[in-house]
């Protein structure tokens, strides 16, 4: 039984929780949908979709990012932009995968079981 009191964890302490209980499962996982993530902004962004109409979808009008896109900025810091302020989502998306991630990976053998036993 813990003593310690349940306070609400931020995503960032969650992440880093995720990867003392996951290891390198977690890091790998969420390097790819960043890398991915990022590409898919520069990708967004080259092509000539409107950043400042979903900034303003997203009710984000402040800040650098705006300022950046209505300064002409290049195509990469607007993409890198973009993509970080969807880090609390990709951040989620880690959190909520990479659990079926292990088990999965564990069950083909893979990953091998913890030696923990798993007693949380």
């Amino acid at each position: 039984m813990s003593t310690e009191p349940d306070v609400p964890l931020s995503a960032k302490e969650k992440l880093k929780k995720a990867v003392k209980d996951y290891g390198a499962t977690v890091i790998v996982f969420h390097v790819t949908i960043s890398l991915l993530s990022l590409g898919g902004c520069y990708v967004l962004v080259s092509s000539g979709v409107d950043v400042l109409a979903i900034l303003k979808y997203f009710n984000i009008g402040e800040g650098a990012l705006f300022n950046a896109v209505t300064s002409n900025a290049g195509t990469f810091v607007i993409a890198y932009g973009v993509h970080k302020i969807f880090a609390p989502a990709r951040i989620a998306i880690t959190l909520t995968a990479t659990p079926f991630i292990v088990r999965y990976l564990r069950r083909i053998g893979i990953l091998k079981s913890s030696a923990s036993g798993g007693g949380k």
